[in-house]
């Protein structure tokens, strides 16, 4: 099955390129236009892309994420997929590595406030936290960000000291890794 995925979107890339070398040079800032018009990601990427200072578009998928679990108002929904998607979608659209290791962190920072103010939740929210904790001190030291995060991370790891399901234990050996202190 993966194969025929695979395949179609070849084949589907194929039919962009052939249908976009078509086009003239006028009719390419149209279609680009319009996709600038019709799809917000799109507009986030042009701003990523060209605007040396993203932080709007950063604070604009942070908020998607504090939302899941401190809305402005009622209880947080804290569907992680909404919050996992939105660092996700900010990693495809941001030249600045600092602001993707910034929202990894925040993901996880905001996940572990939740569980301290409303108490354990389940294996599945651990398991989404200390992935993504592993991603960003991954990502964080393969772009030479360690120091830049050090005290983030390391008040991660006071943060997650009284959650139980081994919780703490997995980020500290995570942070171990990265951080001899």
């Amino acid at each position: 099955m993966l194969d025929s995925v695979v395949k179609l979107n070849l084949e589907n890339m194929a039919n962009i390129t052939s249908h976009l070398k078509k086009l003239s040079k006028e009719e390419l800032i149209k279609e680009i236009q319009q996709l600038n018009r019709d799809f917000s990601v799109v507009r986030d990427f042009f701003v990523c892309k060209f605007d040396a200072d993203d932080d709007k578009i950063l604070d604009k998928y942070k908020k998607v994420v504090k939302n899941e679990f401190f809305p402005t108002r009622g209880l947080g929904k804290m569907r992680l997929s909404v919050a996992r998607k939105a660092v996700l979608d900010y990693k495809k659209i941001s030249q600045s590595e600092e602001n993707i290791a910034d929202i990894m962190l925040y993901y996880v920072e905001n996940g572990i406030k939740f569980t301290n103010e409303y108490g354990d939740i389940d294996e599945s929210f651990y398991y989404s936290m200390g992935a993504m904790f592993w991603e960003a001190l991954k990502y964080i030291s393969e772009h030479s960000l360690l120091e830049n995060f050090q005290s983030r991370a390391k008040q991660t790891l006071i943060d997650t000291e009284h959650i139980g399901w081994g919780f703490h234990d997995e980020l500290e050996e995570y942070h171990r890794k990265y951080y001899k202190n």
